[in-house]
Formats: C-alpha cells, structure tokens, sequence
C-alpha cells in the first residue's frame, strides 16, 4: 500500500541544509564545518531524514561517503530549495538595513564602465550623506536583484513586462561602430559597414536587448563570410578592436568609455536605437533621494551625448 497524507515521506528544512551541505563537502566533518556544529549533530539530523524517507542516503565506499542514487536523485529539487532559502535570508538581510540615505543600485556592465560611476559620484558631491551599492550584472540577473531587495534601483536597456515593476525611460541610445582611427582617418558623421571591408568584424552574441538588436538589424545586413570572433560582452569587444583584432559593433556607452588616441566610434548609417531604463518594484515606490539619483541620471546621460556623440 502506497504511503498517503501524513505517512508521505518528507525533509524538513534542517533536513534539507544537512543534506545539501553533506552532499555538497563529501564528508560529514566537512559538512560540520560547514555548519558551524558539532560532526554528531550533523550525523543525528541526517540519520533521522533517512529515517524519514525510508531510504539511505549515502553510503560508505572504501573508506569515501558516497550518495546513493536516491541522494543524485533529491539533490537537484533540494539544491534548487536551498538556494530559494539563502535568497530569503538575502532578502531579510537587506530589508533589515533599510534607509532611506542608501541607494542599491545593479547596472549592466556596459552602464558600469562610466554612467553609474559618473552619476554616483555626481550625485555624492551634492549629497554625502547618501551611500551606494553598487553592483554590475547581467540582464537575467538584474532583476532579481529587485526581487531579492538587493538592489533599490536597477539600469537596464529594457522596459520590463511585468506586472511587478514599473520603470522611467532615462534616455536612449544607439548601437556604433567601435574603430581604431588608422583604419578610417576622415570618417564621416555615420558609417556603413561597408567602409570597414578590409577588416575582421568581431561579432555578439546574446547579451540582452541589444545583442537582439544586432542581430535583427546589423547582422542581417552584414558582409557574408565566417565569424572569425564572437564575444557576449561589449567591453570585451572594445578590448580586441583596441587589440587590432577587428572593428566591433557596440552601444554608445561602451564606445564612448574607450575613447582614446587610437580609438573612435561612428553611429552606424542606418540608426538601430535602444532606450535606457530605470527599473524598480511597484510595489516599493522610489524614495525622494532615488529619484533625485534617477534625474542625475537622466541629466549625465545627455550631457555626455551632446559633448561627445559623433552624428548624434
């Protein structure tokens, strides 16, 4: 007869962390360490889940502790439990820290290079009272940096489509060819591709947005032939254009941010535009000092084009 209601088999939440941190560390003493508790301790709880699952979990293999096929089996469910759980005491941490004279902010890695910098900055030398994190990340990570409150305030290149989270258009950008100066002296306000046909063309990948910009606008009318380098990040692309290794399609920022006496960059001749995004919780409306951060924002980003935009 098949186990029902209260006989079902189950882990509980100490459980679960033993489990994890044995199968995890390999070893018992290991997991203990881990934990922060006594090598019994560790042994009672995870001889007592056993108990409960009606099953073992590891087993002692010349000498090793080894999970069974049952233990390969569960960890996956309880590795993707156990990290729900440290994301709510992330969330609990950071909600405990409160404060309305503190910014979290996560930015793409493209907008890390110059545009948050620059606007913190900008915005601490009228308010030094407010303090930032900052942190870079990817467009899938960003917002989970709202959800899990380790960020107040995130700038991404997307208007978000969920009913959680609201967000303000701060400016808009553009995709432009990253070049070193030799290979086209006198260029003119935009540049066509076709201006670059002596040299390689470092391809993107993925990378948000505006990786799916470049390829449904850029790639399809590029020049045909093998993709000699295919990177999925702009800074790593501005790095091999600086490299000799190619000329590289990016976005402004990045572009603008490696200016130099060897580099420069040209609008492409054909506009392919992106907006630039605020994003916050609906539900945790921006306090009066991330707001003024937001227009500090809003305000550096358009400084910047007037003054150093070729075309724009």
């Amino acid at each position: 007869m098949e186990p029902t209601g209260a006989n079902l088999p189950s882990m509980n939440l100490r459980h679960i962390e033993v489990f994890h941190a044995v199968y995890r560390a390999g070893s018992i003493s290991a997991a203990a360490r881990a934990l922060y508790v006594s090598q019994p301790s560790v042994s009672k709880v995870l001889k007592h889940a056993e108990g409960r699952l009606g099953f073992p979990l590891f087993r002692l293999v010349k000498g090793r502790l080894t999970p069974t096929e049952e233990a390969h089996a569960l960890f996956r469910d309880v590795d993707e439990i156990y990290t729900k759980i440290e994301s709510l005491k992330e969330t609990t941490r950071n909600l405990l820290k409160g404060g309305s004279a503190h910014i979290g902010l996560a930015v793409l890695p493209s907008l890390g290079l110059g545009v948050a910098p620059r606007a913190v900055a900008l915005f601490r030398k009228k308010n030094p009272g407010v303090t930032f994190g900052l942190q870079t990340l990817h467009d899938e990570d960003v917002l989970r940096a709202l959800y899990e409150r380790k960020a107040d305030l995130a700038v991404a290149y997307d208007a978000p489509r969920h009913p959680r989270l609201a967000h303000i258009r701060i400016g808009t950008g553009e995709l432009v060819v990253l070049y070193r100066r030799e290979y086209l002296p006198d260029a003119p306000p935009r540049v066509s591709l076709d201006r670059f046909a002596g040299h390689e063309l470092i391809s993107l990948t993925g990378s948000g947005p505006v990786g799916a910009l470049y390829a449904s606008e850029v790639v399809q009318g590029k020049r045909s032939g093998p993709e000699g380098i295919v990177v999925q990040t702009y800074y790593v692309a501005a790095a091999l254009v600086r490299h000799g290794a190619g000329v590289a399609i990016v976005d402004e920022f990045t572009a603008r941010e490696n200016l130099g006496p060897d580099l420069d960059f040209r609008p492409l001749e054909h506009p392919v535009n992106f907006g630039v995004y605020c994003i916050y919780l609906e539900d945790r409306p921006l306090s009066k000092i991330a707001k003024a951060f937001v227009n500090t924002l809003k305000a550096d980003i358009q400084d910047q084009q007037q003054a150093h935009n070729p075309g724009l």
